[in-house]
């Protein structure tokens, strides 16, 4: 078996996005980074991904490790979703006809993980069977329907688009400053899954000085304009739309260095940088923690607002999901 090879671009093409609107939002999180937030808490919800049908596999009580399995898809049981940290299976959520909506987990002080093989030489098989395992297959998404990728595809192109557009979005070449080798690890797999290009779409304003500059094995693609610029579904329009009978997969930049610290490590690291930001929030800035916390570990202290709304997301697509929701 060979290793993916890697494709350099050398030249980009720019795409202007003539029609949109940038919509200014007071708050915007300032590039500093405030010390790990600590929560006892995290959650996985089934509700945050389209067409799921969970099945447990883990009762209240349990021990868990950092990528051990919590649930599955019944209707594509080798779809698996798996705990973010290492703990105690603290409740299962349920609402009507009981059907679970998060698994909660008590996090340990320090994170206990599970380890997976990671070959040194990784084909697509070798590929999907890992990230199917860890969990991370579910950050891959099918275009069209916007559903989690059907691991016995293979797409004509594989889209990371670099920036958002949308107000008060994180910068990720701010988040991702220190993960430039996760992300080009994680790049090398997403070349061996597919039998097209790997796209990264990029900001022409930014990304000359950005760490996705130095990025190989994508196509690069700058885009200028208003949002929805930033939008992966406009990007794709514009450079191969999705015909009929075709399938494209999208994994966002955050997902990307996931992938490629797993393959690096053999440990699902969920940690990431997250943006606090709105005109309600005393101090906007990034925040480091890990997929799932209980958002009060993040925002305690830091609201001015009594009626402000909490959300998940950014402000145009995300998920008020209250003072003590989970990420």
């Amino acid at each position: 078996m060979q290793p993916f090879a890697k494709r350099i671009i050398a030249m980009s093409k720019v795409i202007k996005i003539k029609k949109g609107k940038d919509i200014n939002l007071e708050g915007a999180a300032a590039l500093k980074t405030a010390s790990r937030s600590v929560s006892s808490t995290f959650a996985v919800k089934p509700t945050d991904f389209r067409n799921l049908v969970p099945k447990l596999v883990v009762k209240a009580g349990e021990e868990v490790k950092a990528g051990d399995v919590l649930f599955y898809d019944k209707n594509n049981p080798d779809i698996q979703f798996t705990s973010p940290v290492s703990g105690e299976v603290a409740e299962i959520v349920r609402g009507d006809r009981r059907a679970v909506l998060e698994v909660r987990v008590l996090a340990d002080s320090t994170t206990d993980y599970k380890s997976f093989d990671t070959p040194s030489n990784i084909d697509a098989d070798a590929a999907r069977k890992l990230l199917l395992e860890s969990g991370l297959w579910a950050g891959i998404v099918q275009r069209p329907y916007g559903v989690i990728a059907n691991p016995a595809d293979t797409p004509k192109a594989i889209h990371v688009s670099a920036f958002d557009s949308a107000p008060l979005a994180a910068d990720f070449n701010y988040t991702l400053a220190d993960d430039a080798e996760a992300f080009q690890k994680g790049i090398d797999v997403l070349n061996g899954l597919t039998s097209g290009k790997v796209h990264l779409n990029c900001d022409a304003a930014t990304q000359s000085s950005g760490m996705f500059s130095q990025v190989n094995g994508v196509e690069k693609t700058l885009f200028q304009g208003t949002h929805p610029a930033g939008l992966v579904g406009v990007q794709i329009h514009h450079i191969d739309p999705v015909n009929k009978g075709e399938v494209v997969w999208t994994v966002s930049p955050q997902h990307v260095v996931f992938i490629g610290r797993l393959f690096t490590t053999g440990k699902l690291d969920l940690s990431q940088k997250v943006a606090v930001a709105g005109s309600d929030v005393k101090d906007p800035q990034y925040v480091e923690t890990v997929a799932g916390v209980n958002i009060e570990a993040i925002t305690k202290d830091n609201i001015s607002g009594s009626n402000s709304r909490v959300i998940s997301g950014n402000v145009l697509t995300g998920t008020n999901i209250g003072a003590n929701g989970y990420l």
